[in-house]
């Protein structure tokens, strides 16, 4: 939020937002979800972001295009990457002029596109949680797009204190990874390797990292001052290429199950899911939340605070708006920066 809109109506939709309240909610005005995104999500980790939405928040013209929009196709996060992807950038009176100018181009991609954002960093914050899973794993993600979070065991880890100085470094049985994830860890979880023999993802809309159009859709997603997210993507996709990780298009609260029992014998399923819920309306989220109590599987969650039913939170959560929760089987352990970036571990209470 803002220092200068500090009012009790900010404040209540910044909360809400954060517990589970989504960009497509049809009770929100498209302003109101174009402010909430600029004051709460964007601020203080992309200054363009957050004039982009700032700058739309308060334009009838734009607000009137975006408007009529599936309601799906509003988001504040699919909207403005649409745009970039159609050549947008710069100060908000020149994203404008091309937001309208190209309006055609850009409203046809945001209602054929998704949010997809595949952030590889986030397996970081996974691989906590992974490592109080006995192996070896069947892993399954919901949400995939193109499956580079599918791929923990492909990537080194290098974990890191406040001051920058490695606490914990691991790579892959074969030699260090060309991938590097960095995060800065508070905490002291057991930290090794998964033993991945089987995986597989599902995705209404899966992604191909060998195609260019879909790689240049996820580049659009990343925020435009995260150059290391960029390069980060760049290379992760690279990696998945050589060997693509099976994605089975279609609702994951009908192909889950079927996923499920294509698992070899002898080997604990594992299903992951990480900023993926909230997208889900908010009956859906209820069904899966049941769902995964019932299946046969392991059951790992990193999404905001407030979006998945029933997690049960830690004692020790210090509940920051930004944080994301990581849980397992619906049990709070860490406190996550939502790109990958930081965790705090909280253990089991």
């Amino acid at each position: 939020m803002s220092a200068d809109d500090s009012s009790p109506e900010a404040g209540r939709l910044a909360g809400a937002y954060r517990d589970g309240m989504r960009p497509t909610d049809s009770h929100r005005s498209t302003a109101e979800r174009y402010r909430v995104f600029a004051e709460v999500e964007a601020a203080g980790l992309s200054p363009a972001m957050e004039a982009w939405a700032s700058g739309i928040a308060g334009d009838a013209e734009a607000l009137e295009l975006i408007g009529g929009l599936p309601e799906a196709s509003r988001q504040p996060n699919l909207v403005l990457a649409a745009a970039r992807l159609q050549g947008a950038s710069g100060a908000w009176p020149a994203f404008r002029e091309t937001l309208l100018g190209r309006w055609s181009a850009i409203s046809a991609t945001a209602v054929s596109r998704s949010t997809q954002t595949n952030e590889a960093a986030r397996c970081a914050l996974l691989l906590p949680a992974l490592s109080l899973v006995e192996g070896p794993i069947a892993l399954i993600e919901v949400g995939a797009a193109a499956g580079l979070c599918l791929l923990p065991d492909r990537y080194s880890y290098r974990y890191r204190d406040a001051a920058g100085s490695v606490r914990a470094s691991l790579d892959p049985a074969g030699g260090p990874s060309p991938v590097v994830l960095d995060c800065t860890l508070e905490g002291e979880p057991e930290l090794r390797m998964p033993e991945v023999v089987w995986r597989a993802g599902i995705d209404l809309n899966p992604l191909d990292p060998r195609d260019g159009g879909d790689a240049a859709w996820l580049e659009a997603l990343i925020w435009p001052e995260h150059e290391d997210r960029r390069r980060r993507l760049r290379a992760a996709l690279s990696l998945a290429a050589a060997e693509p990780p099976r994605i089975v298009p279609g609702d994951l609260l009908v192909r889950l199950p079927e996923v499920l029992a294509e698992v070899p014998a002898g080997v604990t399923p594992v299903v992951v899911h990480t900023a993926v819920i909230a997208y889900l309306p908010a009956p859906a989220r209820e069904r899966f939340a049941e769902l995964m109590r019932d299946l046969p599987a392991r059951w790992i969650s990193n999404e905001g605070r407030g979006v998945v039913p029933g997690i049960r939170p830690h004692p020790a959560a210090l509940d920051r708006p930004s944080d994301f929760v990581l849980a397992l089987e619906g049990e709070q352990l860490a406190e996550t920066q939502p790109h990958g970036r930081a965790l705090r571990w909280l253990g089991r209470p």
